[in-house]
Parts: C-alpha cells; structure tokens; sequence
C-alpha cells in the first residue's frame, strides 16, 4: 500500500491508515505482514504534525514485530524545516514543538527568531530532537518491483546511487554534515521535481522509462503534485501519482494506493 502527502492532517493520517487496511479504530497496526510507504510531506500546512509524526514512529515498530513494515519518506517539506524554512507551518505546529523535552530554548542557534518559534526550529534543524527522527528515513526507497520518492527519481539520481542520497540527507540532518543542494531544492531534486505528476509528455516519460530501466523496477510511486480527482495513472501504468490532497488544507479525500504484484489498484473509501 502507497500513501500520499498528509500535511499536518491527523484525521486524514487515521483514515487512509484505515483504508489501507493497516490500523484498527484504536491506531494499532492489524495489518499483520502489509507493506505499507508513505511519500513524505507529513508536515506544514496543518496542527496534527507532532501527533502525526508520533503515530508513524510507534506504528513502524508494531509493524516490524508483526512481520509487516510501514516506511515513512522524507519530502520536501520535512527538508525545508530542517533548513529552516517555516513559511508553511501554522499557528499550531509552532505551539506543538514550542517546550519539548531536551530542547533548550535559550540555544543560542534560535537567538534571532521569535521565541515563539524557538522550539520549532531546534527541535527541526539538522541534529535536533525531530531532525533526528527524520534521519532515520530515506528520501527514495525501492520495495519489490516498485520504487517511491516523494517527487520523483531521475537517471541521475540513480548514476549517483539512491543509497548515497539518502545517506548523504540523512548526515545532514543528523547535523554531521551538509546536504547537496541539487537534493534540498530544484527542478530535478527528488523532492521537488514535477516532471512525471503535471502534465508528463513523452520525453518525460521516456525520462521514467530510463530510471525504471536503470534500476530493474516497474513502476515508480510519488507524492507532492496535487491530483484532488484521485490518484493519477501516467506513463502507461510506469509512474503513479499519489498525491490526492487528502489534507483538509486542500480538502480532498482519502486515497491509498495497493500494489499486488502486477496489479495495481487506487482504493477510496
């Protein structure tokens, strides 16, 4: 199973977690031996991040002892926090990270913002209490005959390796080194680029043909461009689209995507 974007939206997080066959009405993993991947972007935009970011965390390792996985991506937006970038966080995803426990608020790093952001910032930059948390993830991932990002995996990305990108993102965000700026922003960053989700034309699913090609998968799963209609099929079947703004920022639906085998089937509720 496939989830898309879920900026801040902890309802919206329970339902296609539901959906998808993965938790019951008490958040607890009853998906047994399920794979479920979520694309990134759990945060701005909505108040339910720390909750949703807690759900994720506990339901990885209930999956992982019931023989299951679920793998959580890091996308554009969990990198834009790290590197400070805050435009999209509400009102309460400041109160939530405002006082945490370990995050000293008179770090001289958060001196010269508002003190009612301080936490959210220390808790986000590379090497902080939630900045951490997000090192643990990768940006793209290849399960089975699939492989997922949150934007979008080019030939280049797999000429360098996934595995070096990943981590590479993950060092910088455990504050231990810096992060390529091709991977944090940019037409062609793996959490950035649009090219296989607004309007593909043959080039660009040529583009998709090469880095399936390249990494012996058949299909490629990626989040970020909003498709309200419902998840998107490009590319003959090759690129899915599952980014359903199912956020209520954007006031969408719930949509998961289930792969079995070679089926693969977009389930609403």
């Amino acid at each position: 199973m496939a989830i898309g974007d879920l900026h801040g939206d902890f309802e919206a997080t329970r339902s296609v977690l539901r959906l998808a066959g993965a938790i019951d009405n008490k958040d607890r993993w009853i998906g047994e031996q399920l794979v479920v991947v979520q694309t990134g972007d759990q945060l701005d935009r909505g108040d339910g991040e720390r909750k949703i970011l807690d759900l994720l965390e506990r339901l990885a390792g209930e999956a992982k002892a019931a023989g299951g996985a679920l793998h959580v991506l890091n996308g554009n937006h969990e990198l834009m926090n790290a590197a400070g970038d805050l435009r999209y966080v509400t009102a309460g995803g400041f109160v939530d990270f405002a006082d945490l426990p370990g995050v000293d608020l008179a770090d001289p790093r958060a001196a010269s913002v508002q003190p009612a952001m301080r936490g959210r910032v220390l808790a986000f930059m590379p090497g902080g209490l939630y900045a951490r948390k997000l090192a643990l993830r990768p940006v793209m991932l290849v399960v089975g005959d699939s492989v997922f990002a949150h934007a979008g995996v080019l030939p280049g990305h797999v000429r360098r390796g996934l595995d070096a990108i990943n981590a590479e993102t993950q060092r910088w965000l455990r504050g231990e080194g810096e992060i390529s700026p091709d991977i944090l922003m940019g037409d062609d960053s793996p959490v950035w680029t649009r090219r296989f989700c607004q309007d593909p034309g043959p080039a660009d699913c040529s583009v998709a043909d090469e880095t399936l090609a390249q990494l012996g998968v058949k299909r490629m799963v990626v989040g970020h461009t909003v498709h309200k209609e419902g998840i998107v099929r490009n590319c003959d079947g090759k690129v899915w689209c599952i980014d359903v703004g199912m956020a209520s920022y954007y006031g969408g639906h719930a949509e998961a995507l289930e792969i079995s085998g070679d089926q693969v089937t977009p389930l609403r509720p």
